[in-house]
Formats: C-alpha cells, structure tokens, sequence
C-alpha cells in the first residue's frame, strides 16, 4: 500500500519538516500480553482481532499448591488477509471510493494514495509471529512438563491452519532449545487431518448436513442484518457526506469497517491502520458485537446445531483427561482415533489447531458459555466487561485455549481448569471452585450434552 507524506509522519515513519526525529511505530504484539495497540478499539474487532490477553476475574497462574499433570491447547490460526472471496469485495469498495470521490482531505486523505494490495487466505508475517509467540508462551508456562515432554500436535489441513502449527512449533522448541534443563527432544506436526468434502475432521466442521445447507445456515446473517439496520445509518450518513458521491451502502460500511483490521494485520508490526480512525471507539464496540452476533447464532447457543459441531472434539478431548478410548459417532475420524499412533493417550501435553468457527462450537459443547443471556440483536450487551461471550474474547486471530489438569494439595482427585486467552472460565455447571476448577469425574459428568452426541440425529433429517 502507500501513503501520502502527512500519513507517514503521522505514524511516526518520517521526521517532522523542523528536523525533529520521530521514532518507527514499536511492535504492538509481545509474548505475553498480546496485541496492545489502541486497545479501546483493537480489542473489539471480533474475530479479526489480534490475541490479546483478556483481563480475569480468577487468577490465571498455575497455584502454588498445585502441579500441572495434562495440558491441551485449541488454538486458533495466526493473523492472515481476508478470504478470497471477502478480498474481492474490499478491493470493489475501494475501487468504487478512488473512482467516485474527487478529493481527500483531513482522515481520508491517506486514501488518496492507498493501494489495495491484500492477499488471500494466507497467513501474515505479523501471523506468523503470532504463532511463534503463542509457542514460547506455552513452553514457558508449562515448562515443567514441557522440558521432559513433546507435544502431540493435529493441525486440520488449511495451508494458513498448518503453517500456524509450524510456526508455534518454532517458538516452542526456540523456548526449549533454550532452556538449559531440559531434554533435546523437539515436537511436529503429527497428524494432519483433510478437510475434503466429507472428511470426518473434529477440527473443522463439514459433515452436518441440515446446519451446512439447511435453515439452521442463515441463522447469523439474519441476526448480523437486523443489528447493521441498528448502528450502521448513521455512520453511513456521516462517511457518505464527507465522501460526496460516493454512496457507500451499508454492506460497504461494514468492508470499510473490516479494512482497519486487514490492513493493520498486514503490517509487520501491527501498526494501526489509518482506516481504523475513520470511526469512532462507540463505532467499533458496536462493530465487534455484529461480529459476536455472527459466532454466537451461527456455532454458538443462538444456533440450534451450532454447538453439537464441537461435540467430537469434546469427546476426544474426555479420551485424552480420561486416557480412554473415544466414545463418539459425529465427527470423529474413527480411524485416526482408534490408532494410539495417530491418536496416544498417554502424552501430557497435547496441540491442535483450528478456525474460529470450529473453535466456538467447541467452545458451547463444553458449556463454558451457557450462563450467557442469549445475546440481542437490536440492542448491543456489554458482554466483553463480564464473564459472558464475545468473539474478541474467545476466537481472535492466533486464539488459544488450555484445558489444565491440575494435582493439587488437599485434593485427591485431579481438577480440572480451562483458559481462554488467559482468562479463567468458572466451570460453572460442574461446581466450580473459587479457582474456577472442578474435580475430573465432575468436569467429565458435566460434558452430557457431548457424550451423549449432542443434536446430532438432526443432522441428515
């Protein structure tokens, strides 16, 4: 893309005309904490945000008392630029601004000079750092299993989902190599599982019918429409104004609304794109809740069959705390699940990598959101300040889940804790501790909904 001189100076890349340095923007992301840039905006992207920590209402770190026996992570893939089809309408939009709009002027002048210059699909440098990070910060916290142990590591087939395990493969074994205690033994992708038309993948919904083409499909449009009727007008009044001739519709408001993040993600840095100043934070609250709607009816509790998706992960995920075989007829590959080659219970640690699709209706299998009052598709809920669902929260770009088994003083069962982009998520339907953690059997019991193949009879009614 390019930029006219004043943007360029206003990002801090050029000095000012008197001389005076003004330093490169710095590397929004880090290890730890995730992506921190303008965060009373970045943090409400939905699905196109970047990882970034999410504040806890339960202390996130491994109790004293306590040692960490298993630990899962369902990660989502790094940063990457929109799909094929979503780039195509972006550069229309573009194309459409450049050729009806005469002049640029205040924040819109930097699309005087703009290219359209996104990709397709695959992962960003600043995606693939992502990756890397989400690796050492695994190995770090977990590194008292993780200097004596591989990870086993699944990636569905995507070319943007198995370079995401490759990468976080680098920053875990660059976290290892480096650790002067441990052994020299270093993880890779050990199964890679097709997401051919029909394939039996737990990491990528396919094969129910009724909630692919049926009623159950058009669930989150709907509800995505009804709220753009709510706040978009009057944002598309206001850019149709200053853009005289322009005529945006309010489809491409929401493109232009998705170019903030696209860009800012293309950038190796992270640095934050200029489209993200032409709306304001209320703006992009509202935004990042059209983009809640979309996850929550379309693999969330406002889907009749959204959950019931995430269900063979779930049983899977019970083999592994269990270390018994997998009881499951939806979506598990019975042939990858019944090889202790392609499928060992007996490892601590274990890597699979996914979309954020998948990963939501993983997600409500478990249960971890159903105290959320369903979410309004008229009036906007402040579910990012409470322990209810956003997709910023649960399904950004590079998203990571850890489900910790935990042996711990006083206890003589194993419990169970699981983490969300670092925040706890009180296992409320199995009797939660103060911790947020359950008992094994209990955590088990509590996974009914998953055992017992959730609404999947529904699916090829």
């Amino acid at each position: 893309m390019a930029f006219t001189a004043a943007s360029l100076f206003a990002l801090g890349v050029i000095g000012s005309s008197s001389g005076t340095f003004i330093p490169k923007p710095q590397a929004c992301d880090n290890i730890q904490a995730g992506y921190q840039c303008q965060p009373q905006i970045s943090h409400f992207w939905g699905q196109y945000s970047p990882f970034f920590s999410v504040p806890s209402e339960i202390p996130n770190n491994i109790p004293l008392t306590c040692s960490v026996t298993f630990a899962q992570i369902l990660s989502r893939h790094g940063a990457r630029d929109p799909t094929a089809s979503k780039t195509a309408k972006y550069n229309a939009t573009i194309t459409k601004i450049k050729k009806n709009v005469s002049s640029f002027s205040g924040k819109y002048a930097f699309l005087a000079d703009y290219e359209y210059t996104l990709g397709a699909d695959q992962l960003t440098d600043f995606g693939r750092q992502q990756m890397e990070y989400s690796g050492e910060k695994y190995y770090q916290r977990y590194a008292g299993l993780a200097r004596k142990s591989v990870p086993f590591i699944r990636s569905s087939s995507e070319d943007r989902v198995v370079e995401s395990a490759e990468k976080w493969i680098d920053g875990f074994t660059e976290a290892k190599s480096g650790d002067w205690w441990s052994d020299k033994r270093y993880p890779s992708v050990d199964v890679v599982i097709s997401e051919a038309t029909g394939s039996n993948n737990t990491l990528n919904h396919d094969l129910c019918t009724t909630f692919e083409n049926g009623p159950d499909s058009t669930i989150a449009d709907s509800a995505q429409k009804t709220w753009v009727s709510v706040f978009v007008p009057a944002i598309q009044q206001r850019i149709n104004n200053d853009l005289r001739g322009v005529n945006l519709t309010q489809t491409e408001i929401i493109y232009l609304m998705d170019l903030c993040p696209f860009n800012t993600v293309a950038s190796p840095t992270g640095a934050i794109s200029p489209f993200c100043s032409l709306f304001t934070e209320t703006e992009w609250q509202d935004y990042g809740y059209y983009e809640s709607l979309n996850k929550y009816y379309g693999y969330g509790a406002g889907n009749p069959l959204g959950p019931t998706q995430g269900v063979g992960f779930t049983n899977e995920l019970i083999a592994r705390l269990t270390k018994k075989q997998v009881q499951d007829h939806t979506s598990t590959n019975r042939t990858l699940d019944s090889n202790s080659a392609t499928f060992p219970l007996d490892r601590a640690l274990y890597a699979d990598f996914s979309h954020d699709n998948d990963m939501t209706a993983i997600f409500f299998a478990l249960g971890l959101y159903n105290g959320t009052a369903p979410l309004s598709n008229t009036t906007a809920q402040t579910t990012q300040q409470t322990n209810g669902y956003s997709a910023a929260y649960t399904v950004p770009f590079g998203a990571r889940a850890y489900v910790e088994k935990l042996q711990c003083l006083g206890h003589a069962e194993e419990l169970v804790r699981v983490i969300v982009n670092d925040r706890v998520i009180p296992l409320k339907s199995c009797g939660a501790d103060w911790l947020g953690r359950c008992s094994l059997p209990a955590f088990v019991d509590s996974l009914s909904f998953a055992k017992s193949g959730g609404a999947w009879g529904s699916c090829f009614a």
